[in-house]
């Protein structure tokens, strides 16, 4: 039969008198799962908006617990901040050698990890030990000197005053710096209350030997682990951060690098400046030169003023205490091989494209060494180079949404 023969057949179950057939009542079912996805999948389809899954109660406070949690193993760990930091940075720095170990150890993880612990001890732990014990020897010498009268700041403004010109104390009248007396006072003063500070730090330090054993301790038990799984690890705390692949990648690898440039490109270069200096004025007879030394160094964290504020007024006291020979020395060593050293080493420590800025590592290096001491140093830095690379992230990603759009 044709298609019309089919469309004038009577539907089946029809009875021939035309009656309608007898309508079963069944209950309505649910529906599936299956015709529910394929519901989904045809509003999808169609463009019809989905409905937004909405977060339960539960999903809200496991992440409420989640951040309680890890502020409490915040807390737990905070009095071994410091110990933590170093070893993080102990095993950033040390990772490259580690690797070469693992490499010619066949993959023993356990002795490359272990090597490279001893040659963490044999270069920087010994070394620092041995300095600091000689400066707490330098310090307390030079505060008894004080105490007994063989150092004199008096005895030396009077050489100072009766050294200069008569042009210099007139221009010193005129900023009302002529008053010796009570200028040499306060300066006196000042200087003596810096020493007895310092003094009774190298004494609060000998006591606090176990605190601080008890630190070092901590440090090198978690650079060994970081150097042993520290990629194992690395890789997890990637995986589970709450961010894009790319904004993590990009994170980790600025945290990385500003460690690597901070170490290489400040405390290097620190420990060079400090050694010159504390040499130069060793060979010219200055006292302390130890002391002056690790000063300068320390001083040298400071871009563009660091070394100055030590090495120039000696200069300048030199000048005044008619050693012109032994002041011309040390301004020439000051600028051409002390100042040179953070011009030339520091480009080929860190490279010039990871460099920040100098007014942003000046700012955020105080900032630091304000709020968490000498870690300071270090986390002022990477905090600074953190929020740089954020920003950039954040103006990187609106740019492409601006392009797509």
């Amino acid at each position: 039969m044709g298609i019309g023969a089919e469309r004038l057949s009577p539907p089946r179950g029809s009875t021939s008198g035309g009656a309608k057939p007898p309508v079963s009542k069944k209950p309505a079912r649910a529906a599936s799962p299956a015709k529910a996805s394929s519901v989904a999948k045809t509003a999808s389809a169609t463009g019809a908006p989905a409905a937004k899954p909405r977060i339960a109660m539960e999903d809200g406070f496991f992440l409420a617990l989640v951040i309680v949690i890890s502020l409490a193993f915040a807390l737990v760990i905070q009095p071994f901040f410091a110990a933590v930091l170093w070893g993080i940075i102990a095993a950033i720095l040390f990772g490259p050698v580690n690797r070469r170990l693992l490499k010619a150890l066949s993959g023993h993880r356990n002795s490359a990890a272990g090597l490279t612990l001893i040659l963490i001890i044999a270069m920087v732990i010994v070394p620092a030990i041995f300095i600091t014990m000689a400066l707490i020897n330098e310090v307390a010498s030079v505060y008894a000197r004080i105490q007994s009268g063989e150092i004199d700041f008096a005895v030396l403004f009077e050489r100072v005053q009766a050294s200069l010109p008569g042009w210099a104390n007139a221009y010193l009248e005129r900023f009302g710096l002529a008053d010796f007396a009570s200028l040499r006072e306060r300066i006196d003063t000042a200087l003596t209350a810096s020493f007895r500070t310092l003094a009774t730090q190298a004494v609060a330090a000998g006591q606090s030997a176990f605190s601080f054993l008890m630190a070092l301790g901590v440090m090198l038990y978690l650079a060994y682990f970081l150097l042993r799984d520290g990629d194992e690890l690395a890789e997890r705390v990637t995986r589970i951060a709450p961010l894009r692949a790319a904004q993590r990648e990009a994170l980790l690898q600025q945290f990385v690098l500003v460690i690597r440039a901070t170490i290489k490109g400040s405390i290097v270069v620190a420990i060079i400046q400090g050694l010159i200096g504390g040499i130069v004025f060793w060979l010219l007879g200055i006292e302390g030169a130890l002391l002056w030394g690790v000063t300068m160094g320390f001083f040298s964290l400071l871009p563009a003023i660091g070394t100055g504020l030590i090495w120039v007024p000696v200069a300048l006291y030199l000048f005044a205490t008619g050693a012109i020979v032994k002041g011309l020395i040390l301004v020439f060593c000051g600028i051409f091989i002390i100042g040179m050293v953070d011009n030339l080493l520091r480009p080929i420590l860190v490279g010039r494209d990871t460099r920040l800025p100098d007014y942003v590592v000046l700012i955020s290096t105080l900032g630091g060494l304000e709020l968490f001491g000498f870690s300071g140093i270090v986390i002022g830095p990477v905090v600074a180079a953190l929020f740089i690379a954020t920003w950039i992230n954040l103006a990187e990603m609106r740019r492409q949404e601006e392009k797509a759009g």
